[in-house]
């Protein structure tokens, strides 16, 4: 079999991937084996692959490749989320380049268009998965909006509602214009922005005077109803029970007292407008206000916003500041600092709402969740530590969860209203169901499914994904069925710590309310990836590059070994493209060696050397202490740790020492024993390295020797740790300094390495001479000598020994030697020229510190001498 020179990944990475789905190792049935189980974070629908996505499935992979050589029964679902505001975006503007509209369409049309979008465009991010190694089991791939799975959202739902649970309620809610939906508060992303702080005089009724009032929103006075001092406010005692003049419409409103307002921000009183702001709207229920909303759901004013009816809301945040100005009532603008909330989705700028919404009552449902991850059992492990403190603080200050969505694309509400009362309604799995109770409620038996309408709203997207880990067993539907039972809960959880509340805790919660148990042991959070800058990597910046051109460049592997070089636990990963090529050229090291050893010539009839046998011994007892660090590094999930141990392992242990210790003479063949020796290494060095090198290792796996698909190295044995010799592995450190010590004198003298030297050495340490014959092997060196009293020669000391070359005229290349020497002689005579001038000048003499003048002349004195000492080292080579 003809090796190849080169390893070219482009060329193997396919054939291994094809090889491994042809026979079935990635699907997972239940058995008798142990189960290790991840359910994947389904990525968007939407998605493409990106550098995070690339992170956090490479460590999934190392995971699972891991359990499976282990032994256990590995299953890793893969899936994706039906992302309800982005995917009904990317179709409403598909539609659009079509010149179609939503509105025009039904439901039915429209969720067919989505689906048909889905269908070409969606689950992308899956198939590029498979790019990077990615050993799902895609026969269990599942999708958000499947069936079953939305069957068992609708079943989750209703179970909820019976318990009293879910509730309808008109409440503030964060409102997205662009998309035209409600969000929950953990959608919105509150961000510093500077805007103005405008004072506006308003009139009061039947009077004179004026009232300065400051807002940051001029364009809501068209919603205000109301006016508030604080009552303990002298400067406004005689406003007391009076009313103002709204300007431009010129609506009385009352002025009422309230302890709410800040006596120090902005003029110490306040305008009321209920239907935009959540402490206004709480203020309004307090004092009995009228409320007015002024936007229509694109947050374009509506009617009551007069001549500024139609037009956005930041447009008329401009134009009636112009007019207000103009009219005398704007009477000065500051620049203020806000946050301003934005939606995690669109980017827009979120509008406090009233409506009518669905809402989950979350305090109840968090408390096992709580206890989970906090409490003293830890059924739950945080990865790193340090998010407990963030998890802590979201589950303790939980708000009930607004579940309901504006859209189409998603699990509609299985709520049906009967009558136009805001209690006119019953929620069933089906209309078939929700007709009977309906029945039952209006005691008129006549209705008929015709006389039931079916809420429009959709299910919050996280609704769905938070029954994750068990709907993807059918955990939801069939609660006792031989796989949930058999892989839930999981084990780990991949993640990254900006979903620990939207996704992990939510998973958290629904795990204890339907199966009473966790939905994984351990949740591993990973940095964000960020550029070397230490900026996020995103589109707008253009400093993420392409994932796919990246393995196109450096290979799946030396991405991935690039990816988790430069990913310490839990911290935000600094993305060095280097890094890939440092794993680039990892795997030519690997593929260099294995062709080094698969070209050596064996001799059945020779004996093993001495120093074969005591070189595998060493490597053995290094290769069982890299497991237990290894072991170590897992099981803290510090896979880049994990990574560099074998990283060192290989690249120096292995190719640089082991292999130089084996390796047979020149044109010399090798002992049989050794060889088998040498291959069992390299096979176990694979085996550890396969989780993060997949396809490398398989092809070198595979070269080595004919398999059988049962013998491939995705599914071989994993080694097994045994006891090591801590002190071989100490002996040979010694070794290797000695070693680099006659390898320094030899390159500092020029000796080549066919010529033989001859070492000498004090045993002040008396230290074990058990690796003398592989020193003397590693660095050509005829004899070693043991004495008491120092020799003549080069020398260099490891501990307290002393060891010495004598160096003869015949060893040495003298032409080399003189032309080195001579260059130093040279560089010695011109730093001494630099210094006596100093020494020489009168005035830095006078004025210089007497320690700086003592350090110039030492300096003076040094190379002196070492210009003596060369010229007579010259003297001795002509």
């Amino acid at each position: 079999m003809t090796i190849p020179s080169k390893y070219d990944a482009s060329k193997v990475e396919d054939k291994w991937y094809d090889y491994w789905m042809k026979n079935n190792y990635f699907h997972s049935t239940p058995d008798e084996r142990e189960p290790y189980t991840i359910v994947i974070p389904p990525p968007n629908v939407t998605g493409v692959l990106h550098m995070g996505h690339m992170l956090n499935n490479t460590i999934q992979d190392v995971l699972i490749r891991r359990a499976r050589l282990l032994g256990k029964n590995a299953c890793w679902v893969p899936g994706t989320d039906h992302a309800s505001i982005a995917t009904e975006a990317k179709v409403v503007a598909k539609l659009k380049e079509q010149g179609i509209s939503k509105n025009d369409l039904t439901r039915e049309e429209f969720l067919q268009h989505a689906f048909d979008w889905k269908n070409e465009y969606g689950g992308k991010i899956l198939e590029q998965l498979k790019k990077l190694g990615a050993s799902c089991d895609w026969e269990r791939t599942a999708f958000t909006m499947d069936p079953e799975m939305s069957e068992s959202v609708i079943k989750v739902f209703v179970d909820l509602y019976n318990k009293g649970l879910i509730y309808r309620g008109y409440r503030m809610v964060n409102w997205d214009p662009e998309a035209k939906t409600t969000l929950s508060d953990e959608e919105v992303i509150h961000e510093e922005r500077q805007g103005n702080l405008y004072y506006l005089e308003y009139k009061i009724e039947g009077s004179t005077d004026t009232l300065t009032i400051a807002t940051t929103r001029p364009e809501t006075i068209f919603g205000d109803t109301a006016i508030c001092i604080n009552p303990n406010d002298e400067r406004f005692t005689h406003l007391k029970g009076k009313k103002a003049i709204v300007p431009l419409c010129g609506r009385i409103i009352p002025i009422i007292e309230d302890e709410y307002v800040d006596l120090e921000f902005g003029t110490g009183c306040l305008k009321v407008t209920p239907a935009h702001d959540e402490n206004d709207k709480n203020l309004g229920d307090k004092h009995h206000l009228e409320v007015i909303d002024i936007f229509n759901d694109d947050a374009s004013l509506n009617s009551f916003g007069l001549h500024y009816a139609g037009k956005d809301r930041f447009v008329v945040r401009k134009e009636i500041a112009k007019e207000l100005e103009a009219k005398g009532i704007l009477t000065k603008t500051e620049i203020h600092t806000n946050k301003v909330g934005t939606s995690e989705r669109t980017k827009a700028v979120i509008e406090p709402r009233l409506s009518d919404q669905w809402f989950l009552k979350m305090t109840d449902l968090a408390k096992p969740a709580i206890d989970a991850v906090l409490g003293d059992d830890n059924n739950i492990n945080l990865v790193p530590k340090k998010f407990e403190n963030t998890y802590r603080h979201w589950m303790e200050n939980i708000r009930d969860w607004n579940i309901s969505r504006q859209l189409w694309w998603g699990q509609q509400i299985p709520a049906y209203y009967f009558g136009d009362g805001k209690e006119d309604f019953v929620v069933a799995e089906n209309i078939e169901q929700a007709l009977v109770l309906a029945q039952e409620k209006t005691k008129n038996d006549k209705l008929t499914t015709k006389d039931l309408k079916q809420d429009e709203d959709a299910l919050d997207t996280w609704f769905s994904s938070w029954l994750w880990p068990m709907s993807v067993f059918d955990g939801i539907r069939n609660p006792e069925n031989e796989e949930i039972k058999y892989y839930y809960p999981t084990n780990d959880l991949v993640t990254g710590p900006d979903i620990l509340f939207f996704w992990v805790a939510r998973m958290i919660i629904a795990g204890y309310e339907y199966k009473d148990e966790k939905p994984f042991k351990n949740v591993y959070l990973t940095g964000l990836v960020r550029d070397k800058q230490r900026r996020k990597m995103s589109k707008s910046l253009g400093n993420s590059p392409d994932a796919l051109n990246l393995i196109k460049e450096f290979g799946a592997d030396g991405v991935r070994v690039g990816l988790l070089l430069s990913a310490p636990a839990g911290n935000d990963i600094l993305f060095d493209q280097d890094l890939c090529q440092q794993g680039k050229g990892f795997a030519n090291k690997i593929w260099n060696a294995f062709r080094l050893i698969k070209g050596w010539e064996i001799d059945e009839n020779l004996a093993q050397p001495e120093t074969a046998k005591i070189g595998l011994a060493w490597y053995d007892a290094k290769f069982n202490k890299a497991l237990t660090e290894i072991e170590d590094h897992f099981s803290k999930y510090r896979l880049s740790d994990a990574l560099m141990t074998i990283y060192k392992l290989i690249m120096d242990d292995f190719s640089s020492w082991l292999l130089e210790i084996v390796k047979p003479a020149y044109q010399q063949p090798i002992d049989a024993k050794t060889y088998h020796a040498i291959i069992e290494v390299l096979e176990n060095n694979l085996k550890v390295l396969h989780p993060f090198m997949p396809f490398l290792t398989e092809e070198i796996w595979q070269y080595i020797t004919d398999r059988t698909p049962e013998e491939a190295l995705i599914v071989a044995k994993y080694p097994i740790q045994k006891e090591f010799d801590a002190q071989i592995i100490s002996s040979f450190e010694v070794a290797t300094d000695v070693v680099s010590g006659i390898r320094t004198i030899r390159k500092d003298k020029n000796i080549s390495f066919k010529d033989a030297v001859e070492l000498f050495v004090i045993d002040n340490d008396k230290l074990t001479k058990q690796f003398d014959i592989v020193v003397q092997k590693l660095t050509n060196t005829s004899t070693i000598n043991y004495i008491s009293e120092k020799v003549e020669g080069a020398s260099f000391r490891v501990k307290s020994n002393e060891y010495f070359v004598p160096i003869s005229i015949e060893n040495i290349d003298v032409e080399a030697e003189i032309e080195k020497l001579s260059a130093e002689l040279k560089r010695a005579q011109g730093f001494l020229v630099g210094v006596q001038k100093k020494l020489s000048n009168e005035r830095f003499v006078s004025n210089a510190p007497e320690k700086v003048i003592a350090l110039e002349r030492k300096k003076e004195a040094d190379t002196l001498a070492k210009i003596e000492t060369i010229i007579n080292s010259l003297n001795g080579l002509k």
